[in-house]
């Protein structure tokens, strides 16, 4: 099986009322993790990368580590997908490199950091969408902008998403998913108590374009029980808090389709590896301190899938190709 579209995936959620992880990747152990979670518990999945991780693998390298999760896994609905493109060029290098979709964060200029216009926003959105459709690329875009920064994006400021102007937004670009800001935020230190999301934001997308697949961005939960195995083993992370499973598994229901996990990876590596090292202080071989690390990845991301509803779909309908898109296009 070669990669599949993204729209394809998250059109197939819209059908069945589930959410689908997509998971931020940047190394070996990570895929590994989150294909074997895939696997067995036979879920479509979105793989995704920054601009970070790109640089930081030096850009090929996740495009041959996923085509041999594509490989290893046939019977798994995999897309990779660009997370926070912050222009058309950064766009068109993921499109070469065979990413079956992007996301164009328009809703920053491209330093990641400076809020734009509406009419800014839309420009650029639409330039991509026209570009990535011809190639059966899938485009996902973002209205209104998240709290905190991770990985370097991010304005730091929360501007919820105006139903009305996402509804004009999709219309006039012609995106296959948006990103709407609901109150979530990026990066670990997200909340000091639960939050209270703006679940009627959702609502009052779906009810002007039923079926239109949303997506929420900064939605790891950020598990306790990660954080205190950090801090036993030499860490000194903050008390903090993340998305709750329930609020996620609300928006779910109510219309978001599209799950974006980072940090959660990130704590459960880095817990695993700092317990390891720790218990084992004459350690050296890396296989065996990033072997679990994937073991974590794994048992963080099987949770989330069983948790969003994934589980059980990847094998409910024919997966398409980019060449299949081009003319449904």
């Amino acid at each position: 099986m070669a990669l599949v579209p993204m729209k394809q995936i998250l059109d197939e959620a819209v059908k069945g009322n589930y959410g689908v992880g997509a998971y931020n990747v940047n190394n070996m152990e990570q895929i590994q993790g989150i294909m074997r979670a895939a696997s067995e518990t036979k879920s479509p999945v979105i793989l995704q990368a920054s601009r970070g991780a790109l640089e930081y693998t030096n850009m090929y390298y996740i495009k041959y580590l996923v085509q041999a999760a594509v490989e290893d896994n046939p019977g798994i609905p995999i897309s990779l997908h660009l997370d926070h493109g912050n222009s058309l060029q950064t766009c068109k290098e993921a499109i070469e490199l065979g990413f079956t979709s992007v996301m164009i964060d328009g809703s920053l200029k491209e330093d990641s950091k400076t809020p734009t216009t509406f009419e800014e926003n839309v420009k650029v959105t639409k330039e991509v969408v026209e570009y990535a459709h011809q190639f059966g690329v899938s485009v996902e875009g973002e209205l209104g902008t998240l709290g905190g920064i991770e990985d370097g994006v991010g304005s730091g400021k929360v501007m919820l998403t105006d139903p009305d102007e996402a509804v004009r937004f999709i219309k006039l670009t012609g995106v296959d998913a948006l990103a709407l800001a609901i109150g979530t935020s990026h990066g670990a230190y997200k909340f000091k108590a639960k939050p209270t999301l703006a679940m009627d934001i959702i609502n009052a997308v779906q009810a002007k374009l039923p079926g239109m697949p949303l997506v929420m961005h900064g939605s790891s939960s950020v598990p306790q029980e990660l954080i205190e195995i950090i801090n036993k083993y030499g860490g000194n992370m903050e008390k903090t808090m993340g998305v709750p499973m329930e609020s996620i598994q609300e928006a779910i229901k109510r219309g978001i389709k599209k799950i974006n996990v980072d940090t959660d990876g990130r704590l459960a590596m880095t817990g695993a590896v700092r317990k390891y090292l720790a218990e084992h202080p004459d350690a050296f071989d890396p296989r065996k301190y990033f072997g679990e690390a994937r073991e974590a990845v794994y048992q963080s991301v099987k949770g989330k899938m069983e948790g969003f509803g994934t589980a059980g779909h990847a094998g409910e309908y024919e997966p398409l190709t980019l060449e299949d898109m081009k003319k449904l296009y």
